[in-house]
């Protein structure tokens, strides 16, 4: 065992400072990444720093026709919010099937981004969607947020609040979940927006979730099943593990994102 601090943060100041005394502390939201790492020895940060009950961090609102989620909202608030369902049902789709119930209700949307795990759901919908990081220091896009396996464009001592998404003319995100952890061996979010098509895809890439020009392409021409079958993904850049090839992937893809057109 090793000694950890615990802070509750009343405050996003609260927690910046917290954050500041100790080089080693980790902000801890839903935990549930941070807290099986720790479990396991892989992770032994000297200080948690909780953000959970930091007002205006929990909850989701509209702002015209830009959908405003708080960072410390459970995956479970995102699936039922009667504001997702009507502005972006797709993302409340997705939200539903993270996980099991206890990670649903536990893990949160500002702690999944911040993680941006390679098989993660939130990251292609933030992609996808365009959407927009809210930091306690600046507004990132998610085209400069997201930067490989694990890695964001977050710096020291900077806090996830809030996370902003436009109004889609059509969305829908589909997985082919690896069947023991439940992440997306496969996952394609497909969206329709003011700036055209954009088409991410996330469990398949070697450095994470990326954007799939080549179904992006297709979809631009002919918003249609049969035009994202037809799209030439490449198995370029893709995973090869136990539980599927790069051609694989590249296939399972195509089949995704045609599934993703036709729930659309």
């Amino acid at each position: 065992m090793y000694p950890t601090k615990y802070t509750k943060a009343a405050s996003i100041d609260d927690a910046v400072k917290a954050l500041g005394a100790d080089e080693e502390a980790k902000i801890l939201s839903g935990g549930q990444t941070l807290i099986a790492t720790m479990k396991q020895h892989l992770a032994a940060p000297t200080g948690l720093v909780d953000v959970r009950s930091i007002a205006g961090m929990v909850g989701t609102s509209l702002d015209g026709d830009t959908l405003v989620i708080g960072a410390a909202t459970t995956h479970a608030e995102v699936a039922g919010s009667a504001e997702v369902q009507k502005h972006t049902p797709a993302l409340a789709c997705l939200a539903s099937g993270i996980g099991d119930p206890a990670v649903r209700h536990a893990g949160t949307i500002g702690g999944s981004v911040a993680n941006n795990d390679p098989a993660a759901d939130y990251p292609a919908a933030l992609l996808a969607l365009g959407a927009t990081v809210v930091t306690n220091q600046r507004e990132i896009g998610a085209d400069d947020f997201f930067d490989g396996l694990f890695g964001t464009a977050l710096e020291e001592g900077e806090i996830i609040t809030a996370v902003k998404f436009p109004k889609a003319q059509a969305a829908a995100y589909v997985k082919f979940r690896q069947p023991a952890s439940l992440f997306a061996l496969v996952g394609v979010f497909v969206a329709k927006g003011s700036d055209g098509i954009r088409v991410t895809v996330t469990g398949a890439g070697d450095e994470g979730v990326f954007r799939s020009e080549a179904l992006e392409a297709a979809l631009t021409g002919d918003w249609s099943e049969a035009a994202a079958k037809g799209a030439d993904v490449s198995a370029e850049g893709l995973m090869s593990d136990i539980h599927g090839t790069a051609a694989y992937r590249a296939n399972l893809i195509k089949v995704m994102a045609a599934r993703a057109v036709a729930a659309a």
